[in-house]
């Protein structure tokens, strides 16, 4: 098979790229290791910036959001004693949107099966071959056992850390910080308790309150890296969350109902560089993974792909290869600052060593709600930069 584009990995950035090429008359093919069902199911992240939202929209992949979605202006922060809202529209002029990640690839993966694009699915063995030469091409084994080879004039791996591409860059270097603490994230049959998401410092650990709708909410507590899932029981966490948010101190009731869904997730910050190797190009978690407390994760790999989508067709269409040529550097830049922002917010608002390092927590988080200056800062950065800065 010959394409223009071969797209490894088929979660929201492989999906989105496919179909922002689409809308340009780029042909590209898909290959995901996955099956349709298990991409479509998966659990992740669910805070839209204002210029995500914006993008989707703008490539008509956001009726459902626009419909769905449920804007917020800001957050709160919470520590013992203390509760400040900071509003992104006053601090930033931008929101916020609540929107599932598996909503988002649902409706990319509805956009691609109306345009009846090719996708491969439960495909193993990927590999991607000759990526510094004028012809690249993809081997792997279908889901029939068969093997397959697609040659194509670029590569866009988009297919994780574990995936094949990163490791085909040649030349790279890989940056790594991994924190002493972990989330137990926890998915429950239970109306928000809040209008915004609380985030909260507790000597006992942070924890967090989200939502995914109207009915379904999403909370986190911080654990060990090695905690066991089974020893948190129902009650456990709805007593351990109540306490932390400051739900018992604050005289509010934290509603509880049915979890349906637990998982400790590791916490760390990782960046690939560069984020090209001739014809093959990361984005998304290929080239970067953040912890989840600035909410970036999705948002890094929709930006990364607004550029990669422009610089292909650029490329693609009239040769002009300025635009993938500055790729890397034009992404890594907005890599590293969304990369420092989630490492700040996780540090102010996780517990770790002692108690001197609380009490700077604690100063932080006060400069924070108390200087306009501190609070646009976090505003501009949880909102959304440009995707070129």
């Amino acid at each position: 098979m010959r394409t223009r584009v071969a797209i490894i990995g088929a979660g929201p950035a492989g999906l989105l790229l496919s179909h922002l090429l689409d809308l340009e008359g780029i042909e590209s093919v898909l290959i995901e290791r996955q099956s349709e069902e298990y991409v479509r199911a998966r659990i992740r992240a669910g805070i839209l910036e204002a210029g995500t939202v914006d993008l989707l929209k703008q490539a008509g992949v956001g009726d459902r959001l626009a419909a769905e979605g449920m804007e917020h202006r800001g957050i709160y922060l919470r520590w013992p004693g203390q509760r400040h809202h900071l509003d992104f529209v006053e601090l930033a002029g931008r929101s916020v949107t609540v929107y599932g990640q598996t909503e988002v690839t649902k409706d990319l993966m509805d956009a691609r099966a109306k345009a009846g694009r090719a996708a491969y699915y439960q495909a193993s063995d990927v590999v991607p071959h000759d990526v510094d030469t004028a012809s690249p091409y993809v081997t792997f084994t279908g889901s029939d056992g068969r093997p397959v080879r697609v040659d194509a004039e670029v590569i866009a791996g988009c297919d994780g850390f574990h995936g094949p591409s990163r490791a085909a860059v040649t030349g790279g270097q890989d940056w790594e910080r991994t924190y002493p603490f972990a989330w137990l994230g926890v998915l429950a049959d239970v109306a928000p308790s809040t209008d915004e998401l609380i985030y909260a410092w507790h000597p006992d650990g942070f924890a967090m309150h989200s939502m995914r709708s109207p009915r379904v909410s999403r909370f986190y507590l911080q654990v060990r890296p090695d905690e066991d899932v089974a020893t948190w029981s129902d009650d456990r966490i709805w007593t351990a969350l109540s306490a932390r948010l400051g739900a018992d101190e604050e005289g509010w009731a934290l509603k509880t109902g049915p979890i349906t869904e637990k998982s400790v997730l590791p916490m760390r910050s990782f960046v690939s560089t560069p984020m090209r190797s001739g014809r093959l190009f990361l984005a998304g978690d290929a080239a970067h993974i953040v912890p989840p407390t600035g909410a970036k994760g999705l948002n890094l790999a929709v930006a990364d792909v607004a550029l990669l989508s422009c610089a292909l067709t650029s490329w693609l269409r009239s040769g002009s290869e300025s635009l993938a040529l500055a790729y890397s550097d034009t992404a890594l830049r907005r890599v590293w600052r969304c990369t420092h922002f989630s490492w700040w917010m996780t540090t102010m608002l996780h517990r770790h060593g002692d108690d001197f390092d609380a009490q700077l927590q604690l100063s932080q988080l006060s400069r924070t709600v108390t200087s306009e200056a501190a609070a646009s800062e976090l505003a501009q950065n949880y909102a959304g930069l440009p995707l070129s800065i």
